[in-house]
């Protein structure tokens, strides 16, 4: 009789576990930050275009703060990366308070970038580490289980948007903005400001509780095969984009987070357009969404177990394209149904690619992984295409644009499948 392969080293449980609360972390910034775009778009009168730069200057850190984390981790280890991580995304969360006394969007959006950069240097190292705290050959169903608790830092990022920041914006419309005065302006703006920055600093000291945690426990050092090879970025780089596999799994990585952003960003538009309704009803269906995200996660971990996971990233991706195409002609409750149900087609795609892509790199996985974070540039500069559709069109055939990301992931799949 076959032993069964454990899913975690018996050594590696406790920093497992404490590595895991990062991905919550993580997702409880990613995911109060989307109703900023409407937030701000609120708050300081902007069009969707204008707003959107909230994401282009979260992911966007992600982008150039990933390679920097590769390095830190080469010269250093998987857990330096995750407290400098750690560190960095404190100080941007608690600069949310001299950002609301300024009152100033772009005060705002050099909080988010350093807040996002210190995620992106934590997900650069978390991901890869998780990946090494058992079996090679579970490594991806690892991930994806580690994964699975992103999700509950969304919902919990989702929650805190909906309940302390959505209800607390003024119900004034622009052009009632545009007739007050301006100290009353002033005092309406400061109240929701006010409202933005206190979950940010409350996320801020639970930060610095795991990296408290995280920096007092002790860990056998993890190392990956080959790990004397590629010890300068220029010849990683160079023999990373020369796997086919991994230089795809970018590209796919790319359109699956600009999918991803752009689902959850513009669902509280979507649903306020579909609905007439106000933004906190539209909070509720984002808040959905993530609720399928979760319980699809742990769905989808469990099944690969017994389905290819490949196969099923294949399916998935091809369904989520479909919802979107049917949301784009209805906008109405069953489309709004269609986008909350897209998130149980997303719930495997970020771990799975991830681990196809790094799968075999060795000694360059370091940088490999710091690759695949900068795809997530994608959430940065797509979401811009789909905010100006919105601008010029409406929210529902804005739709259109993750749909065709997730087709591009598709094609990755079946390429997978065919080689």
């Amino acid at each position: 009789m076959s032993k069964k392969i454990p899913l975690v080293h018996k050594e590696m449980i406790l920093p497992f576990i404490l590595v895991t609360t990062c991905f919550a972390a993580w997702g409880v910034a990613a995911n109060m930050t989307d109703p900023l775009v409407k937030v701000f778009g609120k708050i300081f009168t902007m069009s969707t275009l204008q707003s959107t730069l909230v994401q282009f200057s979260y992911y966007g850190a992600y982008f150039c703060l990933a390679l920097p984390a590769a390095m830190i981790n080469k010269r250093f280890s998987y857990k330096v990366g995750i407290l400098s991580g750690l560190g960095c995304a404190a100080l941007g969360a608690l600069m949310f308070y001299p950002a609301s006394l300024s009152m100033t969007y772009g005060f705002f959006l050099a909080a988010l970038f350093v807040l996002a950069g210190g995620l992106s240097i934590l997900e650069t190292s978390a991901n890869p580490y998780v990946m090494l705290m058992g079996p090679r050959e579970n490594a991806t169903r690892r991930l994806n289980f580690a994964q699975s608790f992103n999700p509950v830092g969304t919902n919990m990022g989702v929650f805190l948007a909906t309940a302390f920041i959505l209800p607390r914006l003024h119900p004034a419309t622009e052009l009632e903005r545009a007739a007050m005065d301006g100290a009353a302006l002033k005092e309406v703006q400061a109240a929701e400001l006010a409202a933005v920055m206190a979950p940010y600093v409350g996320m801020a000291c639970g930060l610095i509780l795991i990296w408290i945690a995280i920096a007092l426990t002790r860990a056998p050092d993890t190392q990956e095969e080959g790990g004397v090879a590629g010890l300068e970025a220029g010849g990683s780089i160079r023999r990373l984009f020369a796997i086919p596999h991994y230089r795809f799994g970018v590209i796919a990585q790319f359109f699956y987070v600009a999918a991803q952003v752009c689902v959850w960003t513009f669902t509280i538009q979507f649903v306020v357009e579909a609905l007439s309704t106000d933004e906190v009803e539209g909070g509720r269906y984002l808040q959905y969404s993530l609720i399928v995200f979760l319980i699809a996660r742990f769905i989808m971990t469990w099944l690969m177990g017994f389905v290819n996971a490949v196969q099923m990233l294949l399916v998935a991706s091809l369904v989520g394209s479909g919802l979107c195409f049917f949301a784009m002609g209805n906008a109405n409750i069953f489309g709004i149904w269609a986008v909350v149900m897209v998130s149980a087609c997303m719930s495997l795609m970020f771990p799975t690619i991830y681990g196809m892509a790094l799968k075999g790199l060795e000694g360059d996985t370091k940088f490999g992984a710091a690759g695949l974070v900068m795809a997530i540039l994608g959430g940065a500069l797509v979401p811009l295409i789909q905010g100006a559709f919105i601008d010029g069109y409406s929210a529902a055939i804005s739709y259109i644009v993750p749909g065709l990301c997730f087709l591009i992931v598709a094609v990755y799949a079946y390429s997978s499948i065919r080689h």
